[in-house]
């Protein structure tokens, strides 16, 4: 008798909390491991069109490293649909306002671009300190 593919389905997957240090990680690299746990991948039941994925807490978001030139040179744009209503902002000085932008941006970029994405984002919790107010979810430490 052949072997049936196994498909999770929404309730059978029970996510954990997993804690990221940030500091002194460089920030496409850790993004994608985040992003990657997010979706569920690292489980042997991944299933595409199922959220899989655990919870992830990133402190420390402050503290992020930029390789090269990309903290003068790379641009976060927003647009607000009016006539000049485009704004842009290197990523050094919106790391100096809000770090967890940043971090955030950079994961849930590149996450499926979908509801079950929109379901996956809202996993994740950025803090831009090393505090957190997830102590009790008791979160496994993740090696990035």
């Amino acid at each position: 008798m052949p072997r049936q593919t196994y498909f999770a389905k929404a309730g059978d997957v029970k996510p954990t909390w997993r804690h990221v240090n940030a500091e002194g990680k460089v920030l496409g690299r850790m993004a994608t491991q985040v992003a990657s746990i997010l979706m569920g991948k690292h489980r042997p039941e991944y299933t595409p069109h199922t959220d899989c994925g655990d919870f992830v807490i990133v402190t420390n978001a402050d503290k992020i490293v930029l390789t090269g030139r990309k903290a003068q040179q790379k641009q976060m744009m927003t647009y607000v649909y009016y006539p000049g209503g485009q704004k842009r902002e290197t990523y050094e000085s919106l790391m100096r306002r809000h770090p967890e932008r940043v971090v955030e941006h950079a994961i849930t970029r590149m996450l499926p671009k979908n509801k079950l994405g929109r379901h996956m984002a809202k996993k994740l919790k950025v803090y831009a300190g090393a505090e957190h107010p997830h102590q009790s979810q008791q979160p496994q430490e993740l090696k990035v």
